[in-house]
């Protein structure tokens, strides 16, 4: 009886000759059939080897890409993602995974062209998807491809040049505070714990999650800088300590020195964490963080209520202003690919023109790295 491997090791079997079968899917026929490939060996290892090696073939750009579906390829992808992210991030992106092989499965990789692209985009919005979920299919898109064309499968990433869909849906875009804002936060935020956690998150770009899992040993003694290892997760409604986004996440983050005293200041406590719930022993509740930081805003007056996650997004665009390269913005905030910090860049003009001027004077010295 046949044995089932899991995803990219095929199904086993033994011949009445004596020879192990591992069996594989490779692709699609032209006729829309699945396309198998078969592998023998004198033992089930030496079968599954000569499996695996195919697959690591497929992976150098040592097999044609006229022979390699879409699917192929994504799974293969996928299943080399898993080191790059947390169990709950690789599990959640199985979904996305899911919809682009509906979509491209059958096609050979290297057929896939920008318009091809665009008209799988437009479709998700005819069909109710949010602006954030097509965010999420053009990334993924944009990393299955960018590997491929990097190992020589294709010649151009398709998803380079396509168009985004700039009309798609009416979800809020994604908002940084202007120069100004970030001035007056600096200057009229009291110099408490939230106070000094908003100044830091400006400063630094860390993701809301980070700080509420920042211990005070994460801060360097000298306030120079941050460790991030952690990040708050709610699970079941319950506050948890897991691992940061991605495997890019865990950095060290420069703080300018103008704003060290502030890192400092939270460094000062003798909670277990930064921001310590009421039973003294874990993380706050994310809302209840947010709540504070709503009412910090409200009281310094004179600026937009944006969120917490807004202090990362005016950090990442402040310093491509700057004219920082984007992997030198990738490292400092720890964005897994390219894609993502570029879908973060909606700098307006007049901010470009000041940036080089301001930013300087706000924290008294280049967040450059």
């Amino acid at each position: 009886m046949a044995q089932k491997r899991s995803n990219g090791e095929g199904t086993l079997r033994k011949r009445p000759t004596g020879l192990w079968e591992c069996t594989m899917m490779i692709g699609f026929q032209e006729n829309g059939k699945r396309k198998y490939k078969s592998f023998y060996g004198k033992t089930q290892k030496e079968a599954k080897e000569k499996a695996k090696q195919f697959l690591a073939d497929q992976m150098a750009g040592r097999i044609p890409a006229e022979e390699l579906s879409f699917e192929a390829w994504a799974r293969r992808w996928y299943e080399n993602y898993r080191d790059q992210v947390s169990p709950t991030t690789y599990e959640s992106y199985g979904y996305t995974l899911r919809i682009l092989i509906d979509a491209f499965g059958k096609r050979k990789l290297d057929s896939i062209k920008a318009m091809d692209v665009e008209e799988f985009l437009r479709s998700q919005l005819e069909r109710g998807k949010s602006k954030s979920s097509l965010a999420k299919f053009r990334g993924m898109l944009y990393q299955i491809m960018h590997k491929a064309e990097a190992n020589d499968l294709i010649r151009k990433n398709p998803v380079r040049f396509a168009d985004q869909m700039r009309n798609a849906g009416t979800e809020k875009r994604k908002e940084a505070f202007t120069l100004e804002e970030v001035q007056r936060l600096m200057q009229k935020l009291p110099q408490n714990r939230i106070g000094n956690s908003i100044r830091l998150m400006l400063a630094t770009g860390i993701r809301g999650q980070e700080l509420l899992a920042l211990k005070p040993e994460g801060i360097a003694q000298d306030g120079s800088s941050i460790q991030i290892s952690k990040a708050v997760k709610l699970v079941k409604g319950t506050v948890a300590i897991g691992a940061p986004k991605s495997a890019r996440s865990f950095r060290t983050v420069p703080v300018p020195t103008a704003v060290r005293p502030y890192a400092l200041a939270l460094r000062a406590t003798e909670a277990p964490y930064i921001w310590t719930g009421k039973d003294g022993t874990r993380p706050c509740n994310p809302s209840y963080f947010r709540d504070q930081f709503r009412q910090a805003l409200e009281t310094v007056g004179g600026v937009r209520l944006l969120t917490p996650h807004s202090c990362r997004h005016t950090y990442v665009s402040q310093l491509q202003a700057q004219g920082v390269p984007l992997e030198t913005i990738q490292s400092l905030v720890g964005h897994a690919d390219l894609d993502m910090t570029e879908h973060y860049l909606h700098v307006q003009e007049n901010v470009r023109q000041e940036a080089a001027e301001k930013l300087a004077a706000l924290f008294k010295t280049r967040v450059t790295a």
